[in-house]
């Protein structure tokens, strides 16, 4: 397979992007099963106050941002943001397991718990990679290997289009074996179904591609891995977490670093965050689905209270 390596975080991105820079980029980050509805919501609301950022010239997914960047691929954000609003899923978005009697905070807060003991063991961000692929090779090894094909089909009947679009869209992950950053693209040999799976495989399983295992591209560095637009003049990011981190300040992996990076390059840049009345629909209620249509309804109103200020940016 032709699969991108993404240098860490703060060294050069551009070749790892895939595309020499160009004019703008749409950043889409993590944020669980509410996160990718505030995403579609932001989308759709600056879509109809006549901003398109669907047609970016290269569109970055991480975690719930890949299905996302996948999704907006495949339908109309007004048509997304309908089937939404519309009903709630029949089954929770994040990686599936055995959870038989237990919701998605408690899910969420042992996820969490986890991630905080290995962050607290490592060194650095590379070898906090490298304890988390160690992590979730051995949960697949108790495991009985059914989880693979019942997060593929998740994935699947999540995705308007299964077909990688002509425009770059290129989905994080990281390899569990080695904690190396990855980049899928139309490119890559990978079906596009399979690189979401890969992107959003945060539960503690791996997802598999040709027998190689990934994980959750928000392992790379950050939830918005924004740094890998640089090159690009103008950058949109949206973040459902906030822009927050977990990793210790010192590692400079937040999206404030991020985007410092990208200015640096001579990117302009403006980012989304939920707003303080809709925060407590993200974070440890991420993967909680009854929540969906009002994050949803947030981010559009947040997207069309903000496209103004984005027009400016996107349309100049």
């Amino acid at each position: 397979m032709n699969i991108s390596s993404a240098s860490p975080l703060h060294t050069p991105t551009t070749a790892a992007a895939g595309s020499g820079g160009g004019e703008r980029a749409l950043v889409l980050g993590g944020g669980g099963s509410t996160g990718n509805a505030w995403l579609i919501g932001v989308i759709a609301g600056l879509h109809e106050a006549g901003v398109d950022v669907t047609t970016a010239d290269l569109t970055i997914g991480t975690s719930a941002g890949s299905t996302a960047a996948a999704q907006i691929v495949g339908a109309t954000p007004a048509e997304l943001l309908d089937m939404t609003l519309a009903a709630v899923p029949p089954q929770r978005v994040g990686s599936p397991g055995p959870a038989e009697g237990r919701g998605p905070s408690r899910l969420m807060s042992d996820h969490l718990d986890r991630f905080l003991a290995i962050i607290a063991s490592s060194e650095d961000v590379v070898d906090m990679r490298r304890r988390m692929g160690a992590a979730a090779l051995a949960k697949e090894a108790e495991s009985d290997g059914s989880w693979q094909a019942q997060w593929r089909a998740t994935v699947a009947s999540r995705l308007p289009s299964q077909e990688w679009p002509r425009r770059a869209v290129h989905l994080t992950a990281v390899d569990a074996e080695t904690g190396e950053p990855v980049v899928f693209d139309r490119d890559s040999g990978v079906e596009l179904v399979d690189a979401v799976a890969a992107s959003c495989a945060g539960g503690g399983f791996p997802y598999r591609i040709g027998g190689r295992p990934y994980l959750d591209g928000g392992y790379r560095a950050n939830a918005e891995n924004a740094d890998l637009a640089v090159g690009y003049e103008r950058v949109l990011v949206l973040s459902p977490l906030g822009g927050k981190t977990l990793h210790p300040l010192e590692w400079r992996t937040g999206l404030p670093v991020q985007v410092e990076e990208l200015r640096a390059h001579g990117s302009r840049v403006e980012t989304i965050v939920p707003d303080s009345q809709s925060e407590h629909l993200f974070g440890p209620n991420a993967m909680d689905v009854s929540l969906r249509p009002a994050a949803a309804r947030a981010g559009y109103e947040q997207g069309r209270g903000r496209a103004e200020q984005v027009s400016e940016l996107w349309l100049a």
